[in-house]
């Protein structure tokens, strides 16, 4: 399968398992090719439960994962695999319970605490990013937010990932300083930008360019998190392993779970 794990640099407590998957060893066919874990793409039913059995075996996952219906929203629940809710983030302190999100450029964000005690999964696209969606997870642990790690997973790259300038002001006017995350685009060159993971967005004419994962740890640590990994991994530019809305339109998604034994 091939799957994203860690960097060997990465602290992962004793006691948590993180895993991201690529796109690849799966039974879709295209433009789902191969593993894609989304059942709301379009994608045959009973090929995405294969895929899903797959993960479950290959990872050695000790449950079934809580799948969510994502909806770009900042609903975080606590993590339960016997009902499909809407929302974009779980949570649990409950040993051997995955929470995961699915992402196609989006960035996932997967949270614990330095005791290995609690988790959380985060699907993190812009306009939940901007919304509050990491800080609404992060006020589901009981831990001291200091004592907090965040791994941020493969996403669209800051130099590819374009968005309008309504966007940008969204952040600023939360954050001035998230002005430093967004870097102009000469108008000569550019293009009509499009919906991001199903975002539908009114543009204007000018375009910058956003660093999803810069912002996505400026906000952790705004909020007390200063431990946070990054895979820096562009969904986008890398089709072989990595599933990407913007670049296909019609496409799968990965998936990224963390749990504890």
């Amino acid at each position: 399968m091939r799957p994203f794990l860690k960097n060997r640099e990465w602290y992962i407590p004793q006691g948590v398992r993180i895993a991201f998957t690529t796109r690849r060893e799966g039974v879709s066919e295209f433009p789902y090719n191969s593993l894609n874990l989304g059942l709301h793409v379009g994608d045959s039913e009973e090929k995405v439960q294969i895929n899903r059995a797959l993960i479950h075996e290959r990872f050695d996952l000790p449950d079934f994962p809580a799948w969510l219906e994502q909806t770009h929203s900042t609903r975080v629940i606590e993590a339960d695999n016997q009902t499909v809710h809407h929302a974009d983030g779980s949570y649990s302190e409950r040993s051997k319970q995955v929470c995961v999100v699915m992402t196609a450029d989006c960035l996932p964000v997967l949270l614990c605490d330095r005791n290995g005690s609690e988790i959380a999964a985060v699907h993190a696209g812009w306009k939940g990013l901007c919304d509050g969606i990491i800080e609404v997870a992060l006020d589901k642990f009981k831990s001291n937010k200091a004592h907090l790690i965040a791994y941020l997973g493969p996403a669209i790259g800051a130099d590819v990932f374009e968005v309008g300038e309504e966007v940008r002001d969204m952040f600023i006017s939360k954050q001035p300083e998230s002005s430093v995350f967004f870097v102009k685009k000469d108008l000569s060159a550019q293009q009509s930008a499009s919906g991001y993971e199903g975002e539908n967005v009114i543009s204007s004419n000018q375009k910058y360019l956003a660093d999803l994962q810069g912002l996505a740890r400026f906000r952790l640590n705004l909020a007390g998190v200063t431990e946070v990994y990054q895979a820096d991994i562009c969904t986008f530019k890398n089709p072989d392993d990595y599933f990407s809305y913007r670049r296909d339109k019609v496409t799968g998604r990965m998936a990224s779970l963390i749990w504890l034994l």
